[in-house]
């Protein structure tokens, strides 16, 4: 009998995948900042747990640079036109121990939608982190995380999933994530429910 999928990101089988949180979406996306502020949270807990992270730009030429409050300057940042990062992430993706990718980004609908769903056609588990997920409206933004749920990823929030990768109180770095789970998150308008149990039900 098979193992059920759990979807339990561990350390040294994941990625954080970053996209697209550039300029030019700044006055346009829903909670923008809040969302960039939580995503810099979990670039920072990756940062200290070890796992990798990898940053796109949808036509930065146009839509500008990523944004600096994300705190990736270190980092490089992949260019490119595909809406999903799959192509721009293909050197990780060949890895065989790659097993989990946490998704942040935007916009929902869009790259972060056509990402996860690039993903989970390669069988991977694709941990969405839907309070550093937005889009234009909340209504777009809802339904892609639905779609992506339905597809089979993972929707979660960057407290668990750090606690997911932590596993245990005693992890050597926990202290250093304890602030970052203490301290409450930003709110960005994340819708749970509604009338279409958008992110309720089957």
């Amino acid at each position: 009998m098979a193992a059920a999928r759990l979807g339990w990101p561990r350390v040294g089988s994941s990625v954080l995948f970053l996209c697209d949180l550039q300029e030019r979406f700044r006055d346009t996306i829903v909670a923008f900042p809040q969302i960039v502020a939580v995503a810099a949270r979990m670039l920072q807990g990756c940062r200290i747990l070890g796992v990798p992270a990898l940053v796109t730009e949808q036509r930065p030429d146009v839509l500008g640079p990523t944004v600096p409050e994300l705190g990736a300057q270190d980092l490089p940042r992949v260019p490119k036109t595909a809406f999903s990062m799959a192509g721009a992430a293909a050197p990780l993706l060949g890895d065989p121990n790659l097993r989990h990718v946490l998704l942040c980004g935007i916009e929902a609908q869009a790259c972060v939608l056509q990402t996860a769903l690039d993903l989970l056609e390669r069988g991977l588990d694709v941990h969405v982190v839907a309070d550093a997920v937005s889009s234009r409206s909340q209504a777009e933004r809802a339904l892609a995380l639905s779609r992506m749920r339905q597809a089979g990823a993972y929707l979660s929030t960057c407290e668990s999933v750090l606690l997911l990768l932590l596993r245990d109180a005693a992890h050597p770095k926990f202290k250093q994530i304890l602030p970052m789970i203490k301290d409450p998150p930003p709110d960005t308008g994340l819708i749970l429910g509604g009338p279409m149990g958008v992110l309720g039900g089957p």
